[in-house]
């Protein structure tokens, strides 16, 4: 399974400051907002979720919902998924996933695969 998504960072930009802090709740957990701070690693994240629902087949609803996840790092950098919607880490639970974000030109793009 597969996702890629690529979203314009200044559209997440003016949403948070349109909205603020409540715009970031509406897709980021607690542990995400205080790990990425930088506009481009927040726009980093909507990307991220919407290329996991795409690669679980669901796109964002009723389903699968923006914090159904969180997007860590490891020790080294590397940006990790944490499930925590119950049900999809079963579903999931001897698959592997990978990640990868990327941002540059006012873009931040991200692709999943679940093996």
């Amino acid at each position: 399974m597969i996702g890629i998504d690529i979203v314009s960072i200044p559209r997440i930009e003016k949403s948070i400051q349109k909205f603020g802090h409540k715009a970031k709740k509406r897709f980021m957990t607690e542990n995400e907002q205080k790990l990425h701070t930088k506009i481009s690693s927040i726009a980093g994240i909507w990307a991220s979720k919407e290329a996991f629902s795409k690669a679980i087949g669901t796109g964002i609803g009723s389903e699968f919902s923006f914090l159904d996840i969180e997007i860590l790092k490891n020790k080294k950098g590397k940006p990790i998924i944490n499930i925590l919607n119950p049900k999809l880490k079963q579903t999931l639970q001897n698959k592997q996933i990978d990640i990868s974000i990327t941002h540059d030109g006012g873009f931040a793009i991200s692709a999943i695969i679940i093996l």
